[in-house]
Order: C-alpha cells, then sequence, then structure tokens
C-alpha cells in the first residue's frame, strides 16, 4: 500500500486524484505515469494481459467494479500480492521472499519488504537483494511511507480493523 496505493482502504477500485494526476503528468509529455489503483492491477493480473492499449483497460475497469463488489480489501491484496510477478518466472510474495531473500515472508525486515515493493514497477530488470540506487532510494522512500499507513491506519481495511 505504501508503495502503490496508500489510499486503498478509502476507495473503490479508483483512486481518481491518483488517475487525474497521472493524466495530468502525461499531457506534459515524457515517461507515461500510470495511475492504477493495487484494485486495478489485480483486476488485471488476474484476468487479463499486461499490453496498455484502451480494450485493456476498458475491460480492466469492468473487472476492478466486479472485484471491489464481491472481494473483501482483505481478498483483494491477498490476491494481488499472491499473482504479481516479483522476478522472472516468481510469482506470489512468499516466492519472492524466498527467492530474493531465502526466507519467509512473515520473517521479512521493513527494510526487505520495502525492497521487495520498490522492484515491482519492472521486477525483470530490478533486484531486491542487491540493489542499485534507483531501487535503494525507492526503498527508503516507500520505507518511509510504510510507517505514515501503519500510524494513520491506512491498512485497517487489510488488517481487519474497518
Amino acid at each position: 500500500m505504501a508503495a502503490e496505493d496508500a489510499r486503498f482502504c478509502s476507495h473503490h477500485g479508483f483512486d481518481m486524484e491518483a488517475i487525474q494526476k497521472a493524466l495530468d503528468h502525461n499531457a506534459e509529455g515524457g515517461r507515461i505515469r500510470g495511475g492504477s489503483t493495487i484494485s486495478q492491477q489485480t483486476a488485471k493480473n488476474v484476468f487479463l494481459w499486461p499490453s496498455r492499449d484502451w480494450v485493456r483497460k476498458g475491460l480492466e475497469a469492468g473487472y476492478t467494479v466486479l472485484i471491489e463488489t464481491v472481494w473483501s480489501k482483505r481478498r483483494i491484496m491477498e490476491v494481488y500480492l499472491n499473482v504479481v510477478e516479483w522476478a522472472p518466472g516468481v510469482y506470489g510474495a512468499q516466492a519472492a521472499s524466498r527467492h530474493w531473500f531465502g526466507k519467509d515472508a512473515d520473517e521479512l525486515t521493513p527494510r526487505e519488504a520495502a525492497r521487495l515493493a520498490a522492484i515491482l514497477p519492472a521486477p525483470r530488470r530490478y533486484k531486491a537483494a542487491s540493489p542499485g540506487p534507483y531501487v535503494r532510494r525507492r526503498a527508503s522512500r516507500i520505507q518511509a511511507a510504510m510507517g505514515t499507513v501503519r500510524g494513520d491506519g491506512l491498512n485497517a481495511c487489510v488488517l481487519g480493523r474497518r
């Protein structure tokens, strides 16, 4: 949540503020920035294909509404963490933890968890165990954001406190 979607517990599948920011950024040119929520990414990863086209985005919106209606936020997060690719051919947080750090996911330090989250934009390019400068910087920002998410209770819907 700290890396991808801090407002996960407060939206119903679409973060309109993040989408607007992405649209504004992309209108300026340069590198394309996404505004997808964890729910949208889950819909894409479970039901669709990875390309960036309007047909897929339309279907993704429909599936996002469906999973937000049928699944709890906790279930959406569980599915997301277990279907996302963390390295070539490595799917799921437990497999990623073992692959990158040689231990179970529940044994990860906050730093290691942040490093895993930091590689998600491009898990085939970045390495969590021996990160380069970009992943180290991103992981530091994510680790700081983890404290905010936890401290402000932004993770309550996943922890069952909401």
